[in-house]
């Protein structure tokens, strides 16, 4: 169980720093668009 808590912990925080590393690069605007593209694709629409 305290190892599960750790890699839940560890992926939390890898997943808050990729969001800034986009952040700071200017490209929430094409990350969102591929986002939805892909939720679109799932969902059988796209």
């Amino acid at each position: 169980m305290k190892y599960k808590k750790i890699s839940s912990v560890l992926l939390l925080c890898l997943s808050v720093s990729m969001i800034g590393v986009g952040i700071y690069q200017n490209q929430p605007d094409s990350v969102l668009s591929k986002a939805i593209r892909i939720c679109l694709e799932c969902v059988g629409i796209g």
